[in-house]
């Protein structure tokens, strides 16, 4: 609930009663004891109440040195609008300040107020009723506010948009044959409303009435483009001729990035009503994308909220009129052998309340395939497996949200392609292209894929999984430098014996086990079986000896070394949940590596879960915004990549450079977050920038962090934590989602990658790769880290329930390329460095 400052005309205060004179009952002479005593007690008795007062009232409410709201009223706000039944349209309606406006509004708001103070429940808690506009029809919008004091929040639930609906319809059928213009109604709305957009049009405070013509006009917010100041409550009503519709387009955009203080919203309509909702926008949007949304009829209204103490710029906005879309101005018959459609003024947000209709026909014997190569569809709330608002529906089934790529084949000569979008919430819509083929020869010169798409001829049985659907991987003979699988796929001849299931039926990786007599160390090489657990190191890396009980005393690179300095031959020894170690020294410092949070686009990524990867943590560049991530180790310091500080500016090594926001999940959101400004930045002595060897930077907090549901640190490995190869793991981060990509991304993505073999890791890099570092990724391309994700961490989970941080993001070549993975600081390696700095 947005808290804001209106005046309650129902006040609810305690009642005082004081006593008079004449209410004292007479008093004999009493001792000077007892007048002290009942003085004492009265001191005592105010001392009590004043301090009962400061608790119920004042406790928790210096946090941040700001009062807390935690037992404020509530202020409830509706908003629709009212069709009007028998009121002729005038012109001078459209003017606030005519008399004719104030005359219809002024009934209308008496009647709504009779409604409501009518009604026993509503009326305890009604304010006022506020006619806004009118429009052809005629239609008159309107919202109503309600203020519940803290003793009445229970009541909140009872105050529903059916209920206010009932109500108006009953009272201003009854009410509006009383009234002097004999008021009838056929509609109503009423939709919950932010408070903060209920403006008295009539007040003309930060109010504004434009009307659209066919030359391009402009508007700004105020102060622009300097800053906008706080607490602004801005309403711009655009207005065009009947049977048009309006464009608006904000060439410049640069609003706070955090939607809960400020936003810009638009409304399909002239009430703020958020079943007419188009859009709601903050943050700052680059030339090349402006912010574009087109009405559904002649009639837009814009909102701008500022409740930041930081101001930015704001928006300079151009709008004009353009004809109104309808089914007839959208759609119809494609019968050209190719060509291109699209939703409705792409790209610009196609209209709320259309559909459309495409039936694209080609020639008999021939088929249609159609390719989506822009699609996105995206509403709050909606479930993309029903598309139950906006959609595309194709072949009996509809497609919603963000898709990368969609591509449909027709089993004739015909397809239907149905755009329908609903009355609030609108997007980018989509652009696709179509074309006629020959189902004998579907693809000329080409591979056709069983999806319909086709790709180059050259792409078939190269490994790589271009159709999508394995097409081009099946039924192929290898090459001199492939490995023939027994599904008869081909493979690079490097990925053999990767300890990765690159086949799908594990056949490159059957022949690379040691004879039935032998073992295998890590390092691949076989000795015989008989040296395993003998008391000695037969494998250079000691893997022989890693978990064996009978060899308390061979320490190798796999045992786990305890405090006293005894060595545990125990893979992955560490926080366990068992002592292996006489002094428990295994198990201290364990609480880590938890998500509080009991939870079921990084590149090929997905939406992160709020508190699913609660030591992530956002590092801002002064007023840059995010720039790079790190993780949280303990409630003092954080892990980060060195390549983020030592740069050829100075400042970036310089603390106070730095804001790192904790337990954040939406970069536009606050809530929940803890700021931190950085005290010490440590990168690691041996960094060369040259070959990010030692890309390593420890972060230390000017503050402590108050661990939380969504702030908690991961756990670190110790030196010798095994990180298997394809193992899977997750790396997560707000960075571009995809490489060259300007911004980075609003929401926290999480992307499953795997740890890749060092010997695969070594030929993909061209032998860049040194001790400390390690791939993860997919050979295949299509997931990885980008800009903007560096420092963050990468994470895997283990038997015991913990997570462990593997590695640091720290270079790649592009993003989520094909053979090029992605690479990490490998963190056990520089294990001990950590403690020694930090003490974690």
């Amino acid at each position: 609930m947005y808290s804001a400052a209106y005046t309650n005309e129902n006040h609810h205060a305690e009642r005082v009663d004081f006593l008079t004179n004449r209410d004292k009952s007479p008093s004999k002479k009493r001792t000077t004891g007892v007048v002290i005593g009942v003085l004492l007690g009265v001191l005592v008795l105010a001392a009590v109440a004043a301090f009962l007062i400061w608790f119920f009232a004042f406790k928790d409410a210096t946090e941040g040195g700001r009062i807390s709201k935690r037992r404020a009223g509530a202020v409830q706000v509706f908003s629709g609008h009212l069709t009007l039944e028998n009121v002729e349209y005038d012109q001078k309606l459209e003017d606030t300040l005519s008399p004719e406006f104030g005359a219809l509004a002024d009934d209308l708001e008496e009647i709504m107020a009779a409604t409501y103070k009518k009604d026993p429940f509503l009326a305890e808690y009604y304010t006022k009723s506020v006619i806004t506009a009118f429009s052809e029809g005629v239609v008159a919008y309107h919202w109503t506010q309600f203020d519940i004091p803290p003793s009445d929040l229970e009541v909140l639930p009872e105050f529903t948009e059916e209920l206010i609906q009932e109500k108006l319809w009953t009272g201003v059928q009854e009410h509006g044959r009383k009234s002097r213009q004999n008021i009838q109604i056929k509609e109503v709305t009423a939709s919950y409303t932010d408070p903060r957009m209920a403006r008295n049009s009539r007040a003309q405070e930060c109010f504004s009435r434009l009307e659209a013509t066919d030359v391009v006009q402009a508007f700004h917010s105020p102060g622009f483009p300097v800053k906008y100041p706080a607490k602004s409550r801005c309403q711009w009503q655009i207005r065009a001729p009947e049977n048009h519709a309006i464009s608006l387009r904000f060439t410049q955009f640069h609003v706070e990035d955090d939607c809960s203080n400020d936003f810009v919203s638009i409304y399909d309509s002239l009430s703020p009503d958020s079943s007419q909702a188009i859009t709601e926008k903050c943050g700052q949007r680059p030339p090349s994308n402006p912010l574009q949304v087109v009405s559904s009829s002649n009639i837009l209204l814009v909102n701008l909220i500022t409740d930041s103490s930081t101001q930015r710029p704001g928006f300079r906005a151009e709008y004009s009129l353009i004809p109104i879309s309808t089914p007839k101005s959208c759609g119809g018959l494609l019968t050209n052998v190719q060509g291109e459609f699209s939703s409705p003024h792409h790209p610009s947000f196609y209209p709320p309340a259309l559909d459309c209709k495409w039936t694209i026909q080609v020639a008999a014997g021939q088929k249609v395939r159609v390719k989506f190569n822009m699609f996105r569809m995206k509403e709050p709330g909606v479930d993309v497996r029903e598309c139950h608002k906006d959609y595309v529906e194709v072949m009996g089934r509809k497609y919603c949200g963000e898709l990368s790529s969609l591509s449909l084949t027709s089993p004739t000569n015909t397809m239907d392609i149905s755009f329908h979008s609903d009355e609030s919430y609108t997007d980018k819509g989509f652009i696709a292209t179509y074309n006629a083929f020959n189902p004998k020869d579907p693809c000329p010169g080409l591979f056709a894929c069983a999806v319909g798409i086709c790709i180059a001829k050259d792409l078939k049985c190269d490994g790589w999984n271009d159709c999508g659907d394995m097409s081009d991987e099946m039924d192929c003979k290898c090459e001199k430098e492939q490995f023939a699988c027994d599904n008869g796929m081909c493979k690079p001849n490097y990925w053999v014996c990767d300890r990765v299931n690159d086949c799908g039926d594990d056949s490159d990786e059957k022949q690379c086990s040691c004879g039935d007599n032998e073992w295998r160390c890590g390092d691949g090489t076989c000795v015989p079986q008989d040296v395993v657990c003998d008391t000695r190191k037969d494998c250079e890396d000691g893997s022989d000896e890693a978990s064996c009980k009978v060899s308390p005393g061979i320490c190798s690179d796999y045992s786990f070394t305890c405090k006293d300095k005894s060595c545990v031959n125990k893979v992955n020894a560490e926080c366990d949940r068992v002592a292996d170690c006489s002094d428990e020294s295994d198990e201290t410092n364990c609480d880590c590596g938890i998500r509080p949070y009991k939870l079921n686009r990084i590149v090929g990524g997905q939406n992160a879960e709020l508190g699913e990867w609660p030591w992530q943590v956002s590092l801002h560049f002064k007023t840059r915004g995010h720039t790079c991530g790190a993780s949280i180790i303990s409630d003092r310091w954080l892990l980060s990549a060195a390549h983020c500080f030592k740069t050829i500016s100075p400042e970036n090594h310089m603390a106070s450079s730095w804001q790192t926001y904790s337990g954040m999940q939406d970069q536009t959101k606050q809530a929940g977050v803890e700021r931190r400004g950085l005290k010490t930045i440590v990168s690691h002595p041996d960094y060369n920038p040259m070959s990010y060897d030692y890309d390593i930077a420890l972060l230390e907090l000017s503050e402590p962090l108050t661990f939380s549901n969504t702030i908690h640190p991961v756990c670190l490995p110790a030196p010798s934590h095994v990180f298997p190869a394809g193992l899977p793991c997750w790396v997560t981060g707000w960075g571009t989602l995809r490489e060259g990509a300007m911004r980075a991304s609003r929401l926290l993505q999480k992307a499953e990658v795997k740890i890749i073999n060092d010997t695969v890791c070594n030929v993909v890099t061209e032998g860049q790769v040194t001790s400390r570092m390690l791939c993860s990724g997919f050979l295949s391309g299509g997931v990885d880290a980008c800009q903007g994700d560096s420092g963050g961490p990468l994470v895997c989970f283990e038997e015991s329930g913990k997570w462990f941080q593997s590695g640091i993001v720290s270079w790649g070549e592009g993003c989520a390329r094909r053979n090029k993975p992605g690479v990490y600081t490998r963190v056990t390696k520089l294990r001990d460095w950590i403690r020694t700095t930090t003490g974690v």
